[in-house]
Order: C-alpha cells, then structure tokens, then sequence
C-alpha cells in the first residue's frame, strides 16, 4: 500500500512541477487558514487545476507519513532483521523531511528548496520499494553472478543520479540561467542517461547469460556452489524478468526523453533540428495536454526506472538471509 500511495504521490508532485501549481496554495502547513484535513471538499474538486494539484499532493504527503509510521511499528513488532528495521526508520526520517522540505518551499518560495525536495522524493520511494521487496512473501532471493548485482546496484545509483539531473532541469528558472549553465546541465543529463542505458543493457545480458546457463554452472557462476541454501536459488526467474523489463522502460524513456525535449525547448538549432522541422510545423503549447503528458510522463517513467533498479538488485540474493534462500524450496 505504501508503495501504491507514493507512485500516486510523486505523479501528482509531477504534475505540481510541470503546471507550476507550487505556490497554488500560499499559506502552510494550512491551506487558506483551513486545518489541511478540513479544507473544504468543494473548494478543492470545484476549485483551479492548480489548487488540486497542490492540496492533493499535500494530502498524499500526509498520508504517506501515517503509512509509514504503521509499518514502522508494524516493523519494530513483527520483523527481527536489521535491514528491515533499519529501512523503516529511514522511511520515517524521509517523509519527515519531504514534509518540512515541501513546506519551507511554500512559505519562502525558493526554488533552490524545490530542487531538493524533488531529490528526496525519489529517494524515499525507493526506500519504500525495498521494504515492500524485502517483506514480500514472493519474494525469492536467486542464485546469480556477482557481476549482476554490481550492474544492479550501479544501475540503482545512476537511475537516482538521473532523477537528481533532471530535477534542476526542471526547477530552474528560464528567465535568469546562464546559458553556459544550462548546456552543461543537459550534458550532464545526456551522459547519465548514456551511464543507464549501458548498465541496463548489463544488468539484462548479465541475467540472461546466468539463466540460460545449466543448474549446475549456475552456482559455479554465483560462487557459492558449496552451499545448498543458495543452491534451492537457482530456480528463481526474477532477475532475468526485472533486468528485461528495466531494459525495456529505459528504451521507451529514450524516446520520451527526446519528445520531452521537444515539448520544453523546441526544435533544436543545426542538422538535427532540420530533420524535426520536416515534420514539426509549429511548437508545442506550453502545459497542453500533450504537453503536461510527455514531461510528466518522463519523470514517471525515470522513477519506475529507479523502482525496478532497486528490486532486481535486491532480487540477487545479496540482502536475503540464509534462513530465507533455505526456505524458499526452489519455488520461483
């Protein structure tokens, strides 16, 4: 559930970004002097898009703060791993300072806090991802190579350095960025995407080399073949469907990338502008429909990236006790 409500969280926070609705509601962490849980309902659905985008994402907020403080208790009562333990408090000290981040970009509207409330956001969906995997009853660690989980956790890493590049990109002020500034941000931008793409394209080789490997070299492969505990792993088939779907997300988000591109900025100057021109008459109507769809579409898509980054490192075994690979029976 958590997870759930915070995809819905971060895509409202999108849209928030993308029809510049931030300061839609002036006052915090009240809305219009109302207590925010008594607002009232006729005034938020009736009211501008902007208005709902706002208080909507303030709501998500809070109760993203409640679920996590349930499954911390929930935590600390029924589950005896560090790990597990440690990833709750975490979640906990995230949404806390999402909460007071979000607010302090409301009363001293500064973009600067806005930038980093857009980093932290990722960060605690990620977190809220490896406690749903970790804690999930299908999950089953598997025997895999150790070059898999080092593409896996690079992969985690530079998935979150992308969502961090892109959220200057779309905090910063048009009006008084240096140029010089900005290029420079875009190629950092294109370089992180380039670091993805390849370590998506390593993670999924890696993965499909192990699988289509026999049992019996699998566990050379994985360097444990003396253990039977992580010999029952073999049989699991998630790191081959995570890695392939991770591949599959970044090619789409290649494209959107590139059409998100043309949606902000345009046709671009040179060669490569005379190729769109051939088919792109006139620009895109700034916070249009399609608009609004493409550049909030690829920051979702950049955040399930990261999501599937995080599950099929954690897929690989490497967080899973010995307990747990002993118990899983084989079972995929």
């Amino acid at each position: 559930m958590l997870v759930g409500v915070t995809a819905v969280l971060l895509c409202f926070g999108a849209l928030v970004t993308t029809y510049d609705a931030a300061m839609a509601v002036p006052d915090w962490p009240g809305t219009y002097g109302h207590n925010m849980f008594l607002f009232p309902m006729s005034e938020w659905l009736g009211g501008p898009w902007d208005l709902f985008l706002e208080h909507g994402h303030r709501l998500l907020g809070a109760t993203v703060g409640l679920l996590s403080l349930v499954l911390a208790a929930v935590c600390f009562r029924w589950e005896p791993r560090g790990i597990v333990r440690g990833l709750a408090v975490a979640a906990v000290m995230l949404v806390v300072l999402q909460g007071v981040l979000g607010g302090m970009r409301v009363l001293l509207d500064d973009r600067t806090i806005a930038k980093v409330h857009a980093c932290t956001g990722p960060l605690f969906f990620g977190v809220a991802i490896a406690l749903a995997t970790l804690t999930s009853r299908r999950s089953r660690p598997a025997a895999t190579s150790p070059w898999l989980f080092r593409w896996s956790a690079g992969l985690v890493a530079a998935a979150y350095a992308q969502l961090v590049a892109g959220a200057q990109l779309r905090h910063i002020d048009a009006a008084v960025v240096d140029p010089v500034t900005f290029r420079w941000l875009v190629y950092a931008h294109l370089a992180g995407a380039g670091l993805v793409v390849l370590l998506a394209v390593a993670s999924a080789a890696s993965a499909w080399a192990t699988a289509l490997l026999p049992p019996s070299v699998q566990h050379d492969v994985a360097g444990d073949a003396a253990s039977p505990a992580r010999a029952l792993r073999s049989t699991s088939k998630a790191p081959l469907i995570w890695s392939t779907g991770v591949l599959l997300l970044v090619t789409c988000q290649i494209v959107l990338g590139a059409a998100a591109w043309l949606a902000n900025w345009g046709v671009p100057d040179g060669w490569l502008g005379r190729i769109f021109a051939a088919w792109i008459t006139s620009p895109v109507e700034a916070r249009s429909l399609w608009n609004a769809s493409v550049v909030t579409g690829h920051v979702v898509l950049g955040m399930m990236i990261f999501g599937m980054a995080v599950v099929l490192a954690i897929s690989c075994g490497r967080f899973h006790s010995p307990a747990e690979a002993s118990s899983s029976g084989g079972v995929a």
